[in-house]
């Protein structure tokens, strides 16, 4: 370890941090605004929980950490809003509990600090980085509610702009962070993007739909550039005006307007 650095590790120790880079997380929220009272956040790759206790720290007695590694992670006993996963983030048992542990109102944040275990051969490692990068982007779009975050640690080299420009799809816009707290050698860097954009829709939007189907609690349901819209009182085969009411990360409810 550079001297430089040190301090970081020390300091974790001092403060009860299960890892230095709990001070990466603390800077890229200092600088980008990560958390809120109340948030739900995904931690991925979370062992051995240096992120989980900054992020619930942060995120307060009302809200909720969720933890995934295929490492056990031992339990926070200062903090009572996280829950750990352990499995593999691409295995259908662990997406299945992760989605139920976030709920339907979906996330407010996804982080990710996951790094390949290394060969020695860069340009292999970061292949391998941007990769894992890849899956924690697909869980985030996946649970990340609209204008929700997200914190990936990538390795430079010649993938980080594609993967760049694909967040930079689903963001209103992306970043790039170095923490302080990275060691002075490491080629890591963050990808940060902010306020996820997911219905193409918005309360009190007004649409001409046709309803195409009935869902299990008797909502008729419609389409809106592929996005589903619940719309109470509807029947198949209805074409008709409708009033957004409520926006959710995957659907939003409509009233009709007669």
């Amino acid at each position: 370890m550079g001297s430089g650095k040190d301090k970081y590790y020390n300091r974790a120790k001092q403060q009860g941090y299960r890892s230095r880079s709990a001070f990466k997380l603390k800077q890229l929220d200092q600088q980008v605004g990560l958390f809120g009272p109340g948030n739900t956040v995904v931690d991925l790759g979370a062992a051995p929980g240096g992120w989980l206790q900054v992020a619930a720290e942060e995120v307060g007695d009302d809200g909720t950490v969720i933890g995934v590694d295929f490492q056990r992670i031992r339990d926070l006993e200062d903090h009572d809003t996280v829950e750990t996963i352990k499995g593999d983030m691409t295995d259908d048992r662990t997406k299945d509990r992760l989605r139920k542990l976030v709920g339907e109102d979906g996330a407010d944040v996804v982080i990710s600090d996951m790094a390949p275990n290394m060969t020695g051969e860069y340009s292999l490692d970061h292949a391998r980085s941007v990769h894992l990068g890849r899956q924690a982007f697909e869980v985030a779009c996946e649970h990340l509610g609209t204008g929700g975050d997200f914190v990936v640690k990538v390795f430079q080299g010649q993938d980080l702009d594609d993967l760049q420009d694909e967040i930079a799809e689903e963001f209103q816009y992306v970043q790039r962070s170095s923490p302080d707290a990275s060691r002075d050698s490491s080629s890591e860097i963050y990808l940060i993007g902010k306020h996820r954009l997911t219905a193409p829709l918005g309360v009190d939007d007004e649409f001409e739909v046709e309803i195409v189907d009935v869902g299990e609690e008797g909502d008729g349901i419609a389409k809106v550039e592929d996005f589903t819209v619940f719309v109470s009182g509807a029947e198949t085969g209805e074409t008709l005006d409708i009033r957004i009411t409520d926006v959710k990360p995957q659907f939003a409810f409509a009233e009709r307007v007669d």
